[in-house]
């Protein structure tokens, strides 16, 4: 527990296999994680046989894509405050820290992959990911008149109880595009929110934006989403 209220970790997985174990140990360690739960979306085989030698449990989440197994995860975490992040050891499970360190004060804590103080080597955080990133999050900055944004893709984030509350049920993209609608629903929400930068690392085997062709038609669901949501706003 962090001052009496319990942490949930999830961790989506699809192909992290050589990576799970580990970083669910470090999780384990900080000695406050009440709960890790790894959504096994279609995972590579050997996954299971990872996570059962650890303290976490296992969901399957048969409909494939990120956004589905984060959803999945939201919806069965107990936690008062929820942690999301990546078994693909990315990023540093100590810097839960930092984000417990403000919730205090916000009721949602976004991570941030695009400063380059914090991006290691062999990260996947190249000029074009990290410059589309950057652009994408100012554009939400500007349209819905936000806190300061330097990244639309973080997965790293941790979000309180009665702020995940107000927009689980609002969420629906289950594509790898799911981080900014989530974004976009906690300013609509009028949620307390703050983005921070975090430790950024090489992955640990092939992800889904290593090909930068995905990673630019990912960037264009992101356009289209952003475009919508905002026009959603007008309407209203």
């Amino acid at each position: 527990m962090w001052e009496k209220n319990r942490i949930s970790v999830i961790l989506p997985t699809y192909n992290e296999k050589d990576s799970i174990r580990s970083v669910i140990n470090k999780f384990e360690s900080l000695g406050f994680v009440d709960e890790i739960l790894v959504v096994n979306n279609n995972a590579v085989a050997g996954t299971s046989e990872e996570v059962k030698k650890t303290s976490a449990t296992e969901l399957f989440e048969k409909t494939q894509g990120y956004g589905a197994a984060i959803l999945r995860g939201l919806r069965e975490a107990k936690g008062d405050y929820v942690v999301i992040c990546e078994p693909d050891a990315t990023f540093e499970p100590r810097d839960i820290l930092k984000l417990l360190a403000y919730s205090d004060n916000y009721d949602c804590i976004l991570g941030s992959r695009t400063n380059r103080e914090f991006i290691w080597g062999g990260a996947n955080m190249g000029w074009f990911i990290r410059v589309g990133n950057w652009v994408l999050a100012k554009t939400i900055e500007v349209l819905f008149n936000t806190t300061n944004l330097t990244d639309i893709g973080c997965t790293f984030k941790l979000i309180k109880r009665p702020a995940l509350d107000k927009i689980i049920e609002k969420l629906e993209v289950t594509g790898p595009h799911a981080g900014p609608e989530m974004m976009m629903q906690l300013f609509k929400n009028k949620v307390k929110t703050l983005q921070i930068p975090v430790n950024y690392y090489g992955r640990i085997g092939i992800g889904y934006t290593s090909d930068y062709w995905k990673a630019f038609k990912v960037g264009l669901k992101m356009i289209e989403l952003i475009a919508r949501h905002r026009l959603s706003l007008r309407k209203g």
